[in-house]
């Protein structure tokens, strides 16, 4: 890095969230329902194709969270010193987390990855909704709750659906990607794992995760999977995204 780089990032104050908050009403926040059903599935394939006959990974099972399970170390999802996050996000619980491009978005927790978008398909002509996270991977941890980040720059190597991670290791980098509005950030969702359905309305994220990243920010180990558990008991996989 530059040392022009380094003073610029030294100077720069913290990341103007209120500032942002307009401009991602207009992107990252905005216009997530199609105007009709979306028939678009997962940005690529990792998901539904059928693996190899050499391909020894294996899909990983439909997982329902269980707050029985044995405690997980988290981490959070972006290891950079110079984050910003703000507790809300528009019309549906969210996170989106501020931080200079190129920086390391980690796993989470220990688990499996679950889908991975590598082609950026978003179109501002729709559908929306479908494609709004540009790169983007989704993680089912051993807790049985899905870890979701979006707008990457980058997807780091051999990370595909079925690759076993462990908390910590890098899974890619912050861009601005879909939807993101030309604005560096992670969107960040927690949700359960809906098979058999297009469910990028759930994956997007469906309980607030400030908390929880705040813990983690502090080197806490706050778990969402009670939350996330007591949400699928009372939704389900809802067949289409919820209202306002």
């Amino acid at each position: 890095m530059s040392s022009r780089s380094i003073d610029r990032r030294r100077t720069r104050s913290a990341y103007p969230i209120l500032l942002l908050v307009p401009a991602l009403l207009a992107g990252c926040t905005g216009g997530d329902r199609p105007a009709a059903e979306p028939s678009a599935v997962w940005d690529t394939p990792a998901t539904a194709a059928q693996p190899a006959a050499t391909d020894a990974s294996p899909t990983p099972p439909a997982t329902t969270p269980s707050p029985s399970r044995s405690p997980a170390r988290r981490v959070f999802p972006v290891r950079a010193d110079d984050v910003a996050y703000h507790p809300t996000h528009s019309t549906y619980p969210g996170t989106d987390i501020f931080a200079d491009c190129g920086e390391p978005v980690v796993a989470v927790t220990d688990g499996t990855v679950l889908e991975v978008s590598r082609v950026d398909r978003f179109d501002k002509r729709g559908p929306r909704g479908p494609f709004n996270g540009g790169l983007s991977v989704s993680l089912l941890g051993d807790d049985g709750v899905r870890y979701y980040g979006s707008h990457l720059r980058v997807i780091s190597p051999g990370v595909d659906a079925g690759v076993r991670v462990r908390a910590g290791q890098q899974l890619g980098e912050v861009g601005r990607t879909g939807n993101a509005n030309n604005v560096c950030h992670l969107h960040f969702g927690l949700s359960p794992r809906c098979t058999g359905r297009d469910d990028w309305w759930i994956r997007r994220g469906v309980v607030w995760p400030a908390k929880y990243l705040d813990s983690w920010r502090r080197g806490g180990n706050r778990s969402p999977v009670a939350e996330v558990t007591a949400w699928e008991r009372e939704h389900g996989c809802p067949g289409a995204p919820s209202a306002g």
